[in-house]
Order: structure tokens, then sequence, then C-alpha cells
């Protein structure tokens, strides 16, 4: 092995590159926010709570998530901790934000999944769970706000295996105690953490005899410790067995329990995360399996963000390192075009927060500026032609006619239009032989947001008007003519790509059984989109 091989190899091994996906709520940008903490990344953890003192979450750096106190775009988040080097992608929760977060999940290697302990698995956290296990990722789950009344911890282990279909093994368990406050019993290191007004206020090893130590008896109470022992003997005998082979094959959950908001639990849990988390691996690609430790650079772009920097309006395309080494000035083959670009001044974050890097490593993301010349999906490599698989796609479900309150903003309107659909988030459709544009997004709060940044970021106020449209379906083979006898309305994509809209499945099926010669793909299907 070479001395470049080696170095290559080391660098890959300190690298965590993970997700943290929940349903809204459960708690994920705070755990966002206490990880950077610990870190050192930040002085003091935000909230999205904090709207009213000021104090806002790092991860969320758009006007309308400190407006409104919810993540609505994923962030990527660099640091270093005890040795490895950190990149968290902090999704979004809510489902109108889905596709950001399914993307999203291509670039991570291990996801963090946040259950609220007093809801349990909730809708959105199942399907974040089933992208996560299609990709076969692994998968550790934080069951958040111990410092709440809650459900019963064996109940949610049942939850979790049952709705979900994973098994569990939960790496430490909670305690009651006498004096009305709680802690948090290490399974494999047999030792205690106490809590005082929900922080940690003393660890107490058990000295080799687990749950018979007199110290832990005596902190907990008799019943308690009674309760506790009884658990641990129920899960020791009825339990899953601790696997690490099955945690990174994405088939064993480890669980922790703790409260993020006062960071109980938080340290522990990190520290044996970054122990069981998988470095980057390879990644799939139409020549195979692209493996971390190949000597030629190469990438793929999960996500484009405009105005990231408001007082630049700038867009920055966010890579994913797959292999080799990457240095600024690098010049890549953009495989899309076939055109060499140089990647001048890359970027690294802390949400709006971002240092010029000069070197990156696979696992780590960065951030490319974007004159206009990248599309999601893009896969750029050195001295090479592959492509790495396509990123997951999303046929709209809702849809309105946009329209420039302001005519003197035309400018101002297009450029918008142009950079926010370039996102991914807002598809957009011509109606042929017109001017008018269509908007289709999967989710009712996607036009709040578009609505809003084209305001507040190129000052052009729009009209929405809603159509009774929920599915769209692309048309290949169909002439003129044939399109015309077809019950729905036609459009053009951005590719210049024949749609039909629906109202509903009846008139879906209409199309369909009338005109078996026509074949209709869903975006997820459309062989050339």
């Amino acid at each position: 092995m070479t001395l470049q091989y080696d170095e290559l190899k080391k660098q890959i091994d300190s690298r965590r590159t993970f997700a943290i996906i929940s349903h809204p709520d459960a708690g994920k940008t705070t755990m966002t926010e206490k990880l950077l903490f610990y870190g050192g990344a930040i002085r003091l953890a935000g909230s999205i709570k904090g709207r009213k003192t000021k104090k806002y979450a790092a991860s969320d750096w758009m006007e309308m998530e400190r407006e409104r106190g919810i993540s609505i775009t994923s962030s990527a988040l660099q640091f270093s901790y005890n040795g490895y080097r950190i990149n968290i992608l902090d999704t979004p929760g809510h489902q109108d934000f889905s596709e950001d977060t399914y993307r999203t999940l291509t670039a991570a290697d291990s996801a963090l999944m946040m259950i609220d302990m007093a809801k349990g698995v909730e809708a959105q956290t199942k399907k974040l769970f089933k992208v996560c296990r299609m990709q076969g990722i692994p998968i550790f789950t934080f069951i958040n706000k111990l410092d709440r009344q809650g459900r019963e911890p064996l109940e949610l282990l049942d939850e979790i295996e049952n709705v979900l279909g994973i098994g569990s093994y939960p790496l430490n368990w909670p305690a009651g105690m006498a004096s009305g406050s709680y802690g948090l019993y290490d399974r494999r290191l047999h030792k205690l953490e106490l809590s005082q007004g929900g922080r940690i206020s003393e660890i107490m090893p058990a000295n080799g005899l687990g749950l018979e130590d007199a110290a832990l008896k005596n902190a907990l109470g008799d019943s308690f410790h009674d309760t506790l022992r009884d658990e641990i003997a129920l899960l020791d005998g009825a339990g899953d067995n601790f696997e690490l082979d099955k945690v990174r094959k994405g088939l064993l959950t480890p669980v922790f329990f703790g409260s993020a908001i006062s960071g109980f639990g938080i340290e522990t849990f990190f520290h044996e995360f970054l122990q069981m988390a998988t470095p980057p691996g390879g990644t799939k690609s139409n020549e195979g399996l692209i493996e971390p430790t190949a000597e030629k650079f190469s990438g793929f772009i999960f996500k484009i963000q405009a105005n990231m920097n408001p007082a630049h309006r700038d867009r920055i395309a966010f890579l994913r390192v797959c292999s080799g080494k990457f240095e600024q000035d690098k010049v890549v083959n953009l495989v899309r075009t076939g055109k060499n670009i140089k990647l001048s001044q890359p970027q690294q974050f802390l949400a709006q927060n971002r240092n010029i890097v000069e070197e990156a490593y696979p696992g780590d993301i960065i951030g490319l500026f974007d004159p206009g010349i990248y599309q999601i999906g893009d896969t750029l490599c050195e001295g090479g032609s592959f492509q790495f698989e396509k990123l997951p796609r999303f046929s709209p479900e809702l849809f309105a006619k946009v329209t420039a309150r302001d005519a003197t903003k035309y400018k101002q309107y297009h450029k918008g239009l142009s950079q926010l659909t370039e996102e991914g988030a807002v598809q957009v459709f011509k109606v042929p032989g017109t001017d008018e544009i269509i908007l289709g997004v999967v989710g009712e709060l996607q036009f709040e947001v578009f609505q809003h940044r084209l305001q507040s970021e190129y000052g052009a106020a729009v009209n929405l008007q809603r159509l009774p449209y929920h599915l769209a379906r692309w048309v290949m083979d169909a002439d003129p003519e044939t399109l015309s006898r077809l019950r729905s309305f036609v459009v053009k994509d951005a590719n210049d790509k024949t749609v039909l809209l629906f109202e509903n499945e009846y008139s879906l099926n209409y199309v369909k059984n009338n005109n078996p010669s026509v074949t209709l793909y869903t975006l997820e299907e459309c062989p050339v989109v």
C-alpha cells in the first residue's frame, strides 16, 4: 500500500456522515444544536423554540425558518469531535418537504431517528425510515424528551419493532428515583447517569457489580431499583442480542433514551454512536461500485440552494465526496454535459457561516458556487465518465397558476422563478401556446415558501391561483392529434416534455382505458425526463 492510500484510508475512517430524521417536533433540530455544542462548533446551543429570545438554531438559516420555528430545508454542518470529522445533514421533518429529505438521505452513511417519548413512532418517521431501509444504511434511534411524561419504554420498543419491522437493542434504560428525578442505566458499561434539574449531576460506576452495587441501590431507592432490575432482566432474556454487524446492515437499531433540550444522555449517546456508525462506503454507479479509496476524486450533487447569503444572492450546489481526495481548483468532468469544470472556492458550512475548504475526503459535504451549470443528481469525477445512480424524483400532487403582481418586476420574477425551481422542491410547467406558468409541488406548504422567498429574496410579489389537478403523468409517444382527444390538461415541463394533469384517479383511468396505445408515466418511472 502506498503512503497516499494509507492517508486516504485514515481520513475516510475518521469520517461520520449522518442524517437526522424525525416527525416534526420530535427534537431533531434541538439534537443537532446539542451535538454542535458538544463538538465546540457553537458556544450556545440554540433551539427552534427560541424565537422570542432571538436565539435561533444554527442549522435554521433561512428567514422563514426563524419566523415560523420549523426546519423547511436541509442543512449541512461540519465540525470535528474526539478525533472524528462529523458531517451532519439536518433534514426537514414536515412532510411537505419530504422530497428534499429523501434526496439528502442519499448523501448519508447512517441515520439518527428521533422519536418523541410521548408520541412514539409517527407518520413521517415511518416514511423516512422506509427510505433509509431501502438504502440499507444503519439506523440509530434516540427516544427523546425523557424529562417529560411519556409512554412506557417497553411499549415504545414494541412499537419500533412491530410498526417499523426492525429489531432493537436499548443501550441505556430509564430509571426512576426516589427523589422524583430520574437516571439512565448503561447496559454495556454498567453505570448510572443521574439527573438533577434535567442535567447530569453524577455518573456512578457499578464497580463490576452491575445493578447489585449498593451505591446504585441507594441512589434509586428499593422500589425503583427492583423495577429497573426486573426490566433489565427482561431485556437480557427476551430482547434482541447486540450484534454490530446487524446494526451496520440496517437490521438492528441501537436505542438510546435521553433529553435533547437538557442535554441529559446526549454526550454518552454521541460517543457510542460515533464508534458504531459506519465510515463512508462504496457508491453505486453505472460502472459498478465506486469505492471511497479509489485514487481519483468523484462526487454527486444532491441539493442546490439559492440565496444562502442574501447579501450576495449566490447559489450553492451541495456535493457529497464519494472517492479520492478533493482539492481546491481541481478540474473535473461534469458528466451530464461532458465539460471540464474548475472547482474554485469550495466551501464547508455551519448553516449560513462558511469557510473556504482546501481539501476534502469521502463523506465530506462541500458547497460549490453554481453559476447555473449544475443540476440535482449531477456526477462530477476526475478522469472518468461514469454516473452515480439517479436521485429519487416525485410527481407533484398540487398545482397553481403563478402570476407577477407587478409587471415592472418582470426580470426579478423570472430570475427567482428560475432559481427556486432549480432547487427541486417546486416544478414549473408551461401551457403550450400561452405565457401561463403552472407550479407543481408535493406539499401545500411549499407554495407558501415559494411565495415568501420570491418576495423576500427577489422583491417579486406573486399571486397563486390553485388549480383542481392532483395527478401528473408524462407521455412520450402521443401525437398532437391524440393529445387533443385526451380528457386532460396538457402542459410542458422544464425540459419541454409533454405532461398531462388530471383531477383524480377516475379521470386518469378514463384516459388509460380509452387510449391503450398511449403510455403514461409518473416522474419516478419516466425514462427520459
